[in-house]
Protein backbone atom coordinates (compact mmCIF):
# COMPACT_ATOMS: atom_id res chain seq x y z
CA UNK A 1 0.00 0.00 0.00
CA UNK A 2 1.06 3.21 -1.14
CA UNK A 3 0.54 6.92 0.21
CA UNK A 4 -0.68 10.04 -2.27
CA UNK A 5 -1.90 13.12 -1.00
CA UNK A 6 -3.05 14.94 -4.41
CA UNK A 7 -3.98 18.62 -4.42
CA UNK A 8 -7.42 19.18 -6.50
CA UNK A 9 -10.48 18.48 -4.67
CA UNK A 10 -11.41 15.74 -7.57
CA UNK A 11 -8.96 13.30 -5.73
CA UNK A 12 -9.95 14.03 -2.66
CA UNK A 13 -13.81 13.32 -4.02
CA UNK A 14 -13.44 9.45 -4.62
CA UNK A 15 -11.33 6.57 -3.51
CA UNK A 16 -7.95 5.93 -5.49
CA UNK A 17 -6.17 2.69 -7.28
CA UNK A 18 -2.50 2.77 -7.91
CA UNK A 19 -2.44 0.07 -10.09
CA UNK A 20 0.64 -1.78 -10.46
CA UNK A 21 0.24 -2.68 -14.42
CA UNK A 22 -1.84 -1.55 -17.08
CA UNK A 23 -5.86 -0.48 -17.25
CA UNK A 24 -7.44 -2.04 -19.97
CA UNK A 25 -10.65 -0.74 -20.75
CA UNK A 26 -13.58 -3.08 -22.24
CA UNK A 27 -13.90 -6.85 -21.78
CA UNK A 28 -15.03 -7.68 -24.96
CA UNK A 29 -12.46 -10.00 -27.23
CA UNK A 30 -10.04 -7.49 -27.40
CA UNK A 31 -10.07 -6.51 -23.95
CA UNK A 32 -9.70 -10.39 -23.10
CA UNK A 33 -7.32 -11.09 -25.30
CA UNK A 34 -5.03 -8.04 -23.75
CA UNK A 35 -5.86 -9.29 -20.46
CA UNK A 36 -4.78 -13.18 -21.53
CA UNK A 37 -1.07 -12.13 -23.21
CA UNK A 38 -0.74 -10.22 -19.88
CA UNK A 39 -1.45 -12.80 -17.70
CA UNK A 40 0.85 -15.13 -19.26
CA UNK A 41 3.93 -12.75 -18.94
CA UNK A 42 3.16 -12.31 -15.69
CA UNK A 43 1.89 -8.85 -15.52
CA UNK A 44 -0.28 -7.33 -13.43
CA UNK A 45 -3.54 -5.64 -14.58
CA UNK A 46 -7.10 -4.10 -14.21
CA UNK A 47 -9.90 -4.90 -16.54
CA UNK A 48 -12.95 -2.52 -16.51
CA UNK A 49 -16.53 -3.01 -18.36
CA UNK A 50 -19.54 -1.48 -17.86
CA UNK A 51 -21.61 -3.77 -18.37
CA UNK A 52 -22.36 -6.63 -16.13
CA UNK A 53 -20.75 -9.28 -18.18
CA UNK A 54 -18.14 -10.30 -20.80
CA UNK A 55 -18.78 -9.56 -24.45
CA UNK A 56 -21.91 -7.45 -23.78
CA UNK A 57 -22.11 -6.65 -27.03
CA UNK A 58 -22.65 -10.25 -28.24
CA UNK A 59 -24.57 -11.09 -24.92
CA UNK A 60 -27.13 -8.53 -24.84
CA UNK A 61 -27.54 -6.49 -28.38
CA UNK A 62 -27.33 -9.49 -31.43
CA UNK A 63 -30.46 -10.75 -32.73
CA UNK A 64 -30.55 -14.46 -32.30
CA UNK A 65 -30.02 -15.78 -35.79
CA UNK A 66 -26.58 -14.62 -35.91
CA UNK A 67 -23.29 -16.73 -36.61
CA UNK A 68 -19.96 -15.84 -37.30
CA UNK A 69 -19.28 -14.08 -40.59
CA UNK A 70 -15.88 -15.89 -41.64
CA UNK A 71 -14.85 -19.08 -40.12
CA UNK A 72 -13.57 -20.23 -37.24
CA UNK A 73 -10.17 -20.27 -37.49
CA UNK A 74 -9.77 -16.25 -38.70
CA UNK A 75 -12.05 -15.36 -35.53
CA UNK A 76 -10.04 -17.22 -32.59
CA UNK A 77 -8.08 -15.25 -29.66
CA UNK A 78 -4.52 -15.90 -29.42
CA UNK A 79 -3.39 -19.51 -27.90
CA UNK A 80 -7.10 -20.37 -27.44
CA UNK A 81 -8.70 -22.56 -30.47
CA UNK A 82 -12.21 -23.47 -31.14
CA UNK A 83 -13.58 -26.68 -29.87
CA UNK A 84 -13.15 -29.22 -32.82
CA UNK A 85 -16.72 -29.77 -32.79
CA UNK A 86 -17.97 -26.36 -33.20
CA UNK A 87 -19.02 -26.48 -37.10
CA UNK A 88 -17.23 -24.08 -39.29
CA UNK A 89 -19.14 -20.76 -38.74
CA UNK A 90 -20.52 -20.64 -34.68
CA UNK A 91 -23.55 -19.69 -33.66
CA UNK A 92 -24.14 -16.54 -31.22
CA UNK A 93 -24.56 -19.00 -28.05
CA UNK A 94 -21.30 -21.18 -29.46
CA UNK A 95 -18.87 -17.91 -29.57
CA UNK A 96 -20.32 -16.31 -26.09
CA UNK A 97 -19.56 -19.97 -24.49
CA UNK A 98 -16.41 -19.66 -26.32
CA UNK A 99 -15.29 -16.41 -24.57
CA UNK A 100 -16.26 -17.34 -21.38
CA UNK A 101 -14.39 -20.71 -21.69
CA UNK A 102 -11.43 -17.78 -22.56
CA UNK A 103 -11.84 -15.66 -19.29
CA UNK A 104 -12.00 -19.14 -17.47
CA UNK A 105 -9.08 -21.01 -18.56
CA UNK A 106 -6.98 -17.30 -18.44
CA UNK A 107 -8.14 -16.79 -15.19
CA UNK A 108 -9.58 -13.09 -16.24
CA UNK A 109 -11.92 -11.46 -13.73
CA UNK A 110 -12.82 -8.00 -15.20
CA UNK A 111 -14.35 -5.38 -12.73
CA UNK A 112 -17.65 -5.32 -13.99
CA UNK A 113 -19.89 -2.44 -13.59
CA UNK A 114 -17.51 0.07 -13.44
CA UNK A 115 -18.17 2.90 -16.41
CA UNK A 116 -14.99 5.10 -17.93
CA UNK A 117 -16.10 8.49 -17.55
CA UNK A 118 -12.90 10.05 -18.37
CA UNK A 119 -9.01 9.19 -18.75
CA UNK A 120 -6.04 11.39 -19.12
CA UNK A 121 -2.55 12.05 -19.29
CA UNK A 122 -1.22 13.68 -15.92
CA UNK A 123 1.67 15.44 -17.51
CA UNK A 124 3.43 16.02 -14.10
CA UNK A 125 3.56 13.05 -12.70
CA UNK A 126 3.71 11.09 -16.02
CA UNK A 127 0.50 8.63 -15.24
CA UNK A 128 -2.79 7.94 -16.49
CA UNK A 129 -5.81 8.91 -14.59
CA UNK A 130 -8.88 6.36 -15.16
CA UNK A 131 -12.01 7.97 -13.65
CA UNK A 132 -14.99 5.56 -13.65
CA UNK A 133 -18.11 5.65 -11.90
CA UNK A 134 -19.97 2.58 -10.62
CA UNK A 135 -23.70 0.95 -10.79
CA UNK A 136 -23.61 1.67 -7.14
CA UNK A 137 -22.39 5.06 -7.61
CA UNK A 138 -19.38 5.13 -6.06
CA UNK A 139 -16.37 6.70 -7.51
CA UNK A 140 -13.28 5.61 -8.19
CA UNK A 141 -9.80 6.84 -9.80
CA UNK A 142 -7.18 4.46 -11.47
CA UNK A 143 -3.47 5.39 -11.79
CA UNK A 144 -1.54 3.50 -14.17
CA UNK A 145 1.55 3.99 -16.20
CA UNK A 146 -0.29 1.79 -18.99
CA UNK A 147 -3.95 2.50 -20.68
CA UNK A 148 -5.14 0.18 -23.31
CA UNK A 149 -8.67 1.19 -24.97
CA UNK A 150 -10.22 -2.25 -26.07
CA UNK A 151 -14.26 -0.24 -26.27
CA UNK A 152 -14.05 -1.40 -29.77
CA UNK A 153 -15.34 -0.36 -33.12
CA UNK A 154 -18.98 -0.93 -32.29
CA UNK A 155 -19.17 1.05 -28.56
CA UNK A 156 -22.38 3.22 -29.06
CA UNK A 157 -25.85 2.27 -31.59
CA UNK A 158 -25.69 5.25 -34.37
CA UNK A 159 -29.17 6.75 -34.10
CA UNK A 160 -29.87 9.02 -37.48
CA UNK A 161 -32.36 11.88 -37.29
CA UNK A 162 -35.00 11.39 -39.95
CA UNK A 163 -38.09 13.87 -40.45
CA UNK A 164 -40.91 12.76 -38.65
CA UNK A 165 -39.92 9.55 -37.18
CA UNK A 166 -40.55 11.14 -33.50
CA UNK A 167 -44.65 10.94 -34.85
CA UNK A 168 -44.78 7.78 -36.34
CA UNK A 169 -46.17 6.14 -33.51
CA UNK A 170 -45.39 2.68 -34.49
CA UNK A 171 -42.16 0.49 -32.61
CA UNK A 172 -38.73 2.29 -33.44
CA UNK A 173 -35.98 -0.20 -32.65
CA UNK A 174 -32.51 0.07 -33.22
CA UNK A 175 -30.93 -3.87 -35.03
CA UNK A 176 -28.87 -4.13 -31.30
CA UNK A 177 -32.31 -4.47 -29.76
CA UNK A 178 -33.86 -6.74 -31.86
CA UNK A 179 -34.05 -10.35 -31.26
CA UNK A 180 -35.84 -12.34 -34.00
CA UNK A 181 -38.74 -11.69 -36.19
CA UNK A 182 -41.00 -13.44 -33.64
CA UNK A 183 -42.82 -10.38 -32.94
CA UNK A 184 -43.44 -9.12 -36.35
CA UNK A 185 -45.36 -11.59 -37.69
CA UNK A 186 -47.60 -10.26 -40.33
CA UNK A 187 -46.48 -7.19 -40.01
CA UNK A 188 -44.89 -4.30 -42.46
CA UNK A 189 -41.71 -3.60 -41.35
CA UNK A 190 -39.38 -0.93 -42.61
CA UNK A 191 -35.66 -1.83 -42.16
CA UNK A 192 -33.22 1.05 -42.39
CA UNK A 193 -29.88 -0.14 -43.62
CA UNK A 194 -28.93 -2.46 -46.12
CA UNK A 195 -25.16 -3.97 -44.41
CA UNK A 196 -24.70 -7.01 -43.22
CA UNK A 197 -27.27 -6.81 -40.09
CA UNK A 198 -29.80 -4.97 -42.07
CA UNK A 199 -29.43 -7.62 -44.93
CA UNK A 200 -29.52 -10.71 -41.76
CA UNK A 201 -32.78 -8.70 -39.92
CA UNK A 202 -34.60 -8.62 -43.19
CA UNK A 203 -33.67 -12.07 -43.87
CA UNK A 204 -35.17 -13.33 -40.15
CA UNK A 205 -38.00 -10.86 -40.71
CA UNK A 206 -39.01 -12.84 -43.92
CA UNK A 207 -38.82 -16.23 -42.06
CA UNK A 208 -41.32 -15.47 -39.69
CA UNK A 209 -43.86 -14.02 -42.32
CA UNK A 210 -43.10 -10.41 -41.34
CA UNK A 211 -43.22 -8.32 -44.66
CA UNK A 212 -39.72 -5.90 -44.50
CA UNK A 213 -39.08 -3.64 -46.95
CA UNK A 214 -35.35 -2.69 -46.83
CA UNK A 215 -33.67 1.16 -47.12
CA UNK A 216 -30.92 0.91 -49.75
CA UNK A 217 -29.84 4.72 -49.99
CA UNK A 218 -26.13 4.13 -51.62
CA UNK A 219 -24.01 1.60 -53.39
CA UNK A 220 -23.05 -1.87 -51.43
CA UNK A 221 -21.25 -4.79 -52.13
CA UNK A 222 -23.00 -7.86 -52.01
CA UNK A 223 -20.67 -11.08 -52.01
CA UNK A 224 -21.32 -14.90 -52.01
CA UNK A 225 -20.27 -16.19 -48.39
CA UNK A 226 -18.46 -19.21 -49.89
CA UNK A 227 -17.46 -19.40 -53.50
CA UNK A 228 -16.60 -23.38 -54.50
CA UNK A 229 -17.14 -24.61 -51.14
CA UNK A 230 -14.44 -22.45 -49.55
CA UNK A 231 -14.98 -18.82 -47.79
CA UNK A 232 -15.15 -15.94 -50.01
CA UNK A 233 -12.56 -14.61 -47.47
CA UNK A 234 -10.37 -17.61 -47.05
CA UNK A 235 -10.02 -17.15 -50.63
CA UNK A 236 -9.08 -13.67 -50.85
CA UNK A 237 -6.19 -14.02 -48.43
CA UNK A 238 -5.09 -16.54 -50.45
CA UNK A 239 -5.11 -14.65 -53.09
CA UNK A 240 -3.37 -11.46 -51.62
CA UNK A 241 -0.36 -13.28 -50.76
CA UNK A 242 0.85 -13.33 -54.13
CA UNK A 243 -1.50 -10.30 -55.92
CA UNK A 244 -2.26 -6.62 -55.13
CA UNK A 245 -5.59 -5.92 -53.89
CA UNK A 246 -7.07 -4.50 -56.76
CA UNK A 247 -6.35 -7.82 -58.78
CA UNK A 248 -7.99 -9.71 -56.31
CA UNK A 249 -10.96 -7.71 -56.36
CA UNK A 250 -11.49 -7.44 -59.85
CA UNK A 251 -11.39 -11.90 -59.67
CA UNK A 252 -13.61 -11.49 -56.26
CA UNK A 253 -16.16 -9.54 -58.32
CA UNK A 254 -16.23 -11.68 -61.55
CA UNK A 255 -16.95 -14.76 -59.55
CA UNK A 256 -19.47 -12.81 -57.40
CA UNK A 257 -20.98 -11.94 -60.85
CA UNK A 258 -20.85 -15.77 -62.08
CA UNK A 259 -22.31 -16.59 -59.19
CA UNK A 260 -24.63 -13.96 -57.47
CA UNK A 261 -25.89 -13.02 -61.22
CA UNK A 262 -26.40 -9.07 -61.91
CA UNK A 263 -27.66 -7.66 -58.47
CA UNK A 264 -28.38 -3.83 -59.78
CA UNK A 265 -31.70 -4.76 -61.22
CA UNK A 266 -33.05 -5.31 -57.95
CA UNK A 267 -31.96 -2.40 -56.76
CA UNK A 268 -28.48 -3.05 -55.19
CA UNK A 269 -25.67 -0.95 -56.78
CA UNK A 270 -22.06 -1.82 -56.70
CA UNK A 271 -19.41 0.89 -55.64
CA UNK A 272 -16.78 1.65 -58.03
CA UNK A 273 -13.84 1.22 -55.56
CA UNK A 274 -13.64 -3.14 -54.85
CA UNK A 275 -14.71 -4.59 -51.60
CA UNK A 276 -10.87 -5.19 -49.92
CA UNK A 277 -9.99 -1.94 -51.43
CA UNK A 278 -13.24 -0.03 -49.66
CA UNK A 279 -12.48 -1.77 -46.33
CA UNK A 280 -9.13 -1.01 -46.29
CA UNK A 281 -9.77 2.23 -47.14
CA UNK A 282 -12.95 3.30 -45.51
CA UNK A 283 -13.66 0.39 -43.46
CA UNK A 284 -16.59 -0.59 -45.50
CA UNK A 285 -17.43 -4.06 -44.68
CA UNK A 286 -18.64 -6.03 -47.54
CA UNK A 287 -22.06 -8.00 -47.08
CA UNK A 288 -22.12 -12.06 -47.33
CA UNK A 289 -24.96 -13.51 -48.38
CA UNK A 290 -26.60 -16.13 -46.72
CA UNK A 291 -29.81 -15.48 -48.35
CA UNK A 292 -31.36 -12.69 -48.35
CA UNK A 293 -30.82 -12.19 -51.68
CA UNK A 294 -32.58 -14.85 -53.25
CA UNK A 295 -35.57 -13.37 -51.04
CA UNK A 296 -35.09 -9.98 -52.67
CA UNK A 297 -34.83 -11.28 -55.80
CA UNK A 298 -39.05 -13.23 -55.17
CA UNK A 299 -39.67 -9.87 -54.11
CA UNK A 300 -40.13 -11.42 -50.38
CA UNK A 301 -37.29 -8.58 -49.17
CA UNK A 302 -38.31 -5.45 -51.10
CA UNK A 303 -35.64 -3.07 -52.00
CA UNK A 304 -36.61 1.00 -51.45
CA UNK A 305 -34.82 3.97 -51.54
CA UNK A 306 -33.54 6.35 -49.16
CA UNK A 307 -36.43 7.92 -46.64
CA UNK A 308 -37.49 12.15 -47.07
CA UNK A 309 -40.09 11.70 -44.41
CA UNK A 310 -41.99 9.58 -41.58
CA UNK A 311 -45.62 10.58 -40.08
CA UNK A 312 -48.43 8.70 -39.00
CA UNK A 313 -48.15 4.70 -39.62
CA UNK A 314 -46.27 5.80 -42.98
CA UNK A 315 -43.04 6.85 -44.59
CA UNK A 316 -42.81 9.06 -47.40
CA UNK A 317 -39.33 8.02 -49.68
CA UNK A 318 -37.34 10.19 -51.97
CA UNK A 319 -39.08 8.58 -55.32
CA UNK A 320 -41.90 9.62 -53.91
CA UNK A 321 -43.73 6.44 -53.06
CA UNK A 322 -45.42 6.39 -49.82
CA UNK A 323 -45.29 2.93 -47.55
CA UNK A 324 -47.99 1.97 -44.97
CA UNK A 325 -45.52 0.48 -42.05
CA UNK A 326 -46.23 -1.16 -38.88
CA UNK A 327 -42.49 -1.06 -37.28
CA UNK A 328 -39.23 0.13 -38.32
CA UNK A 329 -35.83 -1.64 -37.08
CA UNK A 330 -32.74 0.55 -37.46
CA UNK A 331 -30.06 -1.12 -39.15
CA UNK A 332 -28.05 1.78 -39.05
CA UNK A 333 -24.54 0.54 -37.45
CA UNK A 334 -22.48 1.58 -34.67
CA UNK A 335 -19.73 3.92 -34.11
CA UNK A 336 -16.41 4.21 -31.44
CA UNK A 337 -17.36 5.56 -28.08
CA UNK A 338 -13.43 6.55 -27.41
CA UNK A 339 -13.86 10.75 -28.27
CA UNK A 340 -16.58 10.94 -25.29
CA UNK A 341 -14.31 9.67 -22.73
CA UNK A 342 -10.41 9.89 -23.64
CA UNK A 343 -8.77 13.08 -23.05
CA UNK A 344 -6.03 12.64 -26.05
CA UNK A 345 -6.21 13.87 -29.26
CA UNK A 346 -2.71 12.76 -31.01
CA UNK A 347 -3.25 9.21 -31.20
CA UNK A 348 -6.86 8.96 -32.31
CA UNK A 349 -9.25 10.94 -34.52
CA UNK A 350 -12.42 12.19 -34.36
CA UNK A 351 -14.36 9.46 -34.92
CA UNK A 352 -12.85 7.51 -31.58
CA UNK A 353 -10.45 5.33 -34.21
CA UNK A 354 -6.06 5.37 -34.64
CA UNK A 355 -4.91 7.50 -37.03
CA UNK A 356 -2.70 5.49 -38.00
CA UNK A 357 -3.70 2.28 -40.67
CA UNK A 358 -3.23 -0.70 -39.54
CA UNK A 359 -0.86 -2.90 -38.55
CA UNK A 360 0.43 0.42 -37.12
CA UNK A 361 -2.39 1.77 -34.83
CA UNK A 362 -1.87 -0.33 -31.57
CA UNK A 363 0.46 2.21 -30.19
CA UNK A 364 0.46 5.88 -29.23
CA UNK A 365 2.88 7.73 -26.96
CA UNK A 366 3.23 8.02 -23.29
CA UNK A 367 1.92 4.49 -22.52
CA UNK A 368 -1.44 4.48 -24.87
CA UNK A 369 -2.85 1.44 -26.74
CA UNK A 370 -5.45 0.54 -28.75
CA UNK A 371 -7.00 -2.84 -29.75
CA UNK A 372 -9.75 -4.09 -31.58
CA UNK A 373 -10.01 -0.80 -33.98
CA UNK A 374 -8.43 -1.90 -36.76
CA UNK A 375 -11.57 -2.92 -39.25
CA UNK A 376 -10.44 -6.22 -39.85
CA UNK A 377 -12.31 -8.18 -37.06
CA UNK A 378 -11.59 -10.51 -34.44
CA UNK A 379 -8.48 -11.61 -36.44
CA UNK A 380 -6.78 -7.94 -36.38
CA UNK A 381 -7.89 -7.33 -32.52
CA UNK A 382 -5.93 -10.55 -31.84
CA UNK A 383 -2.78 -9.00 -33.63
CA UNK A 384 -3.30 -6.33 -31.67
CA UNK A 385 -3.65 -7.68 -28.47
CA UNK A 386 -0.84 -10.08 -29.00
CA UNK A 387 1.45 -6.51 -29.92
CA UNK A 388 0.43 -4.81 -26.51
CA UNK A 389 0.87 -7.70 -24.33
CA UNK A 390 4.36 -8.07 -25.17
CA UNK A 391 4.79 -4.19 -25.41
CA UNK A 392 3.61 -3.97 -22.21
CA UNK A 393 5.52 -7.25 -20.12
CA UNK A 394 8.89 -6.01 -21.61
CA UNK A 395 8.60 -2.73 -20.51
CA UNK A 396 7.24 -4.07 -17.03
CA UNK A 397 9.54 -6.59 -16.55
CA UNK A 398 12.85 -4.13 -17.36
CA UNK A 399 11.44 -1.81 -14.40
CA UNK A 400 10.85 -5.34 -12.57
CA UNK A 401 14.12 -6.27 -12.72
CA UNK A 402 15.84 -2.53 -12.45
CA UNK A 403 13.39 -2.25 -9.08
CA UNK A 404 12.66 1.22 -10.61
CA UNK A 405 8.82 0.76 -10.37
CA UNK A 406 7.73 4.64 -11.17
CA UNK A 407 5.82 5.40 -8.29
CA UNK A 408 4.02 8.64 -7.62
CA UNK A 409 5.41 10.73 -4.32
CA UNK A 410 1.98 11.28 -2.59
CA UNK A 411 0.60 11.15 1.08
CA UNK A 412 -2.96 10.06 0.82
CA UNK A 413 -3.59 6.17 1.48
CA UNK A 414 -5.19 4.60 -1.80
CA UNK A 415 -5.40 1.19 -2.45
CA UNK A 416 -3.10 -0.97 -4.75
CA UNK A 417 -3.42 -3.92 -7.61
Amino acid sequence: MFSFSFADQDFLARRCVWVNGPVIVGAGPSGLAVAAGLKEQGVPYVLLERADCIASLWQKHTYDRLKLHLPKQFCQLPDFPFPQDYPEYPNKKQFIDYLESYASHFNIKPQFNECVESAKYDEACRLWRVKTVSTRSSEVEYICQWLVVATGENAERVMPEIEGLQNFGGEVIHACDYKSGENFRGKDVLVVGCGNSGMEVSLDLCNHDAKPSMVVRSSVHILPREIFGKSIFELAMFMLQWLPVWLVDKILLFLTWMILGNIEKYGLKRPSVGPLELKNTQGKTPVLDIGALEKIRSREIKVVPGIKRFSCGMVELVNGENLEIDSVVLATGYRSNVPYWLRETEFFSMNGFPKAPFPNGWKGNVGLYAAGFTRKGLSGASADATRISRDIAKVWKEDLKQKKQKVPTHRRCISTF
